[in-house]
Formats: C-alpha cells, sequence, structure tokens
C-alpha cells in the first residue's frame, strides 16, 4: 500500500480526525489540532494510507537569543499495522527539511531508554551528523 508523506497545515484539521490505531499517544482533540496547525514555528508531517493518518511527526522550533534556533521533534507515532515500512523515517527526514528550511541548524529528540524501536529510528539517522546524548529531564505539572 502507498503512502503519501505530507506537511499539514492550518486548515488541514479534518485529515486527522480519520486514524489508524495507535498514532498518538491520546485522542486528537479539534481545538487542540487547529491551534497547534496556527501557531508560528509548530510543524505536523503526516503519512496518508487510503485517506487514513497512519503516521504522524510533530516538531516545535526553539528560538534562542544566544544562539542558533533548533528544530525540538516532540513526538513520532506509526500505527503498528504500518511499522517497520520506513514511513518514520521519511516523516523524520521530511521534518529536518522543514527544519533547514526555517533556519534551524539543529534538530533534536529524546525517547526513553527502553524504546527499542524508536532508538533504532535515530540510530539510522546518524548520518545525518546525529549522535546520542545523555542527559537527565525533569517533569512539572503546572
Amino acid at each position: 500500500m502507498m503512502t503519501e508523506i505530507r506537511r499539514l497545515e492550518a486548515g488541514d484539521d479534518a485529515l486527522v480526525m480519520r486514524l489508524a490505531e495507535e498514532v498518538f499517544d491520546e485522542p486528537v482533540r479539534a481545538d487542540r489540532l487547529a491551534a497547534y496547525l496556527t501557531s508560528p514555528g509548530h510543524f505536523m508531517i503526516v503519512a496518508l494510507a487510503d485517506g487514513a493518518v497512519v503516521g504522524q511527526c510533530a516538531a516545535v522550533i526553539h528560538r534562542h537569543p544566544d544562539k542558533a534556533s533548533e528544530l525540538y521533534v516532540d513526538e513520532v507515532g506509526v500505527s503498528p499495522a504500518f511499522q517497520r515500512q520506513g514511513i518514520a523515517r521519511k516523516m523524520l527526514d521530511a521534518m529536518f527539511e522543514l527544519g533547514r528550511e526555517n533556519g534551524c541548524e539543529e534538530a533534536w529528540v529524546g525517547t526513553e531508554p527502553d524504546n527499542v524501536a524508536a532508538r533504532a529510528l535515530y540510530e539510522s539517522r546518524k548520518e545525518a551528523h546525529g549522535e546520542a546524548e545523555e542527559f537527565v529531564m525533569y517533569v512539572y505539572k503546572l
């Protein structure tokens, strides 16, 4: 089955209402999606198969006063039925291109140490000058 890799723009909200299983962590809310797609520096790439979203990659540009802008890849998800077909790699590469087009000099992404599939994906993109770094993350409820 052919998949189309495409950037979502403001107004493309309806495309995300037809989802394959487990593409997002939680159900997509129309109001949150609309706010995301209209926010400057927020990007979403999706993979479509037969009109349904089977994969998604979301990222945000971080701008700094003292260093170059960077692209933070917040999430990559592909429905289990469509995994191991290169969809995540194609979405990530498309997102990296969007980052470059928007003046980002680096992109970064994090994952859990035991997420073997995600780590394999990110390791496969190392030819784009990627490397794993150790860091500690704190999460605060607001």
